[in-house]
């Protein structure tokens, strides 16, 4: 064969992926953000979750201020905000200047912005640094929480007054107040518990659950009150460990350089030369406080924990397979209605389940059947790896428990559903496409 023809697949492929970069620029230069932004547009509050993209000044004010002026005329209007500014460290910094509100938010008022990550960055280099660097381990990541949740297609099909309540925690991608809030900025308010719990909570991140059900938190809950949380997040200064303690150990603005299972969500090997880096640090935060022959013992006990929930969802997941490949999964995924933002979903309908796939099924038109292993994967596994990881041995049992019911449950559906499927199977198509809250929603949404 001439070497002419082996170059044929080459061009093609670098032509495909060039006109893909060209259709992800595209897709992203629209009104709103992310692979969908010509699908939404923001609404008036997205500019103080998403500030850099959509905060817009106010107009009815003109004028370029000083600090001085700034905070005499707020000081009428938003008291509550200059007496954090005057408790902060910025109102009264060692060995420079005020840290005042043009600094921040610039002075011409017509021209306000709101600080976003790059802004802090200006004196707060280190930690933004640090920050940022948590791309390299891609996701769950907090500073690519934003992109997270925009290049999500549920995110343009849904009312921006329901995906609000997403962005209001992914939005510690895009400003830094989400830990230690505005206008004080305090750090010791950043080291408590409770700074990352605000977030960290319910089932698909159980990790307020775990924690104060651990005797890390329980201490935690017992001592707060007497802790001195103005001392850095170092070795000797804290008798009980928080999130920050552990995850952001003296004061690294980085919390993803431990995560071993990824979330507790993807099979993963612990050992892999990565892992074994990430391990390495684990133990060393341990062995702040305890013997390093406990903290290992502790690790493995967590290997060992997610072993066990894998067998079970491994045989769950490919029970759902073998369903699929037997057209057995009723309502079939070419009998619901498409997802509105996925073509792909239109012409080529598919099962979701898994990973990849079954991540969707948080907001896709889903079977009964995929819903429950999707809660079985996502809620009852997750509550199980968290409560291992913080340290909460009656909360590992209760997930183990969850999961082994999902399973039971699901594989009696199965067979329920063989059996329908020798049989006649009634259409449920109008059941999906027509009922009053459907109209609603096609006419409103």
């Amino acid at each position: 064969m001439s070497r002419r023809w082996l170059l044929i697949p080459v061009l093609l492929s670098l032509a495909g992926i060039a006109l893909g970069m060209v259709w992800v620029d595209w897709s992203k230069g629209g009104a709103g953000s992310g692979l969908y932004s010509r699908e939404w547009q923001p609404d008036p509050v997205q500019g103080y979750w998403d500030p850099d993209r959509f905060y817009q000044p106010v107009v009815s004010v003109e004028g370029v201020f000083p600090a001085a002026e700034c905070i005499t005329c707020h000081e009428a209007l938003t008291p509550g905000i200059v007496a954090d500014w005057r408790d902060s460290r910025h109102s009264k910094p060692a060995n420079r200047a005020p840290v005042a509100c043009p600094d921040c938010h610039g002075a011409d008022h017509q021209k306000l912005r709101m600080p976003t990550p790059k802004v802090c960055a200006e004196c707060h280099a280190v930690q933004h640094d640090a920050f940022q660097s948590e791309k390299q381990y891609g996701f769950p990541s907090h500073v690519l929480a934003m992109e997270r949740a925009t290049d999500s297609k549920h995110f343009a099909d849904k009312p921006k007054a329901e995906t609000t309540a997403c962005v209001q925690c992914h939005s510690v991608a895009t400003k830094c107040d989400s830990c230690h809030t505005r206008h004080r900025f305090e750090a010791a308010e950043a080291r408590r518990a409770e700074a990352c719990t605000t977030c960290h909570s319910g089932p698909p991140h159980p990790d307020d659950e775990t924690f104060y059900g651990s005797a890390h938190g329980k201490r935690y809950l017992a001592d707060a009150a007497t802790t001195d949380w103005s001392k850095p997040l170092r070795k000797g200064n804290y008798l009980t460990p928080t999130c920050a303690y552990c995850h952001m150990r003296n004061g690294q603005h980085v919390v993803a350089d431990k995560s071993i299972w990824q979330f507790g969500l993807r099979q993963v090997n612990p050992n892999t030369a990565e892992n074994k880096v990430k391990r390495e640090r684990w133990i060393e935060v341990c062995t702040d406080c305890h013997d390093e022959d406990f903290s290992r013992r502790q690790l493995n006990e967590l290997d060992r924990e997610r072993t066990q929930a894998w067998h079970g969802l491994n045989r769950t997941e490919r029970l759902l397979r073998e369903l699929r490949s037997e057209r057995a999964i009723y309502p079939a995924a070419g009998e619901r209605p498409p997802y509105p933002t996925d073509w792909m979903d239109a012409w080529f309908p598919k099962e979701r389940i898994g990973f990849f796939e079954g991540q969707a099924s948080s907001f896709y038109n889903v079977s009964p059947i995929e819903r429950d292993y999707f809660e079985m994967w996502y809620f009852a596994n997750l509550g199980a790896y968290k409560a291992s990881a913080h340290g909460a041995p009656a909360l590992v049992k209760e997930g183990h428990e969850a999961l082994a019911h999902a399973e039971k449950s699901i594989a009696t559906q199965a067979g329920n559903l063989r059996a329908k499927a020798r049989g006649p199977r009634p259409d449920p198509r109008p059941l999906w496409t027509e009922g009053e809250y459907t109209a609603h929603n096609r006419k409103h949404n």
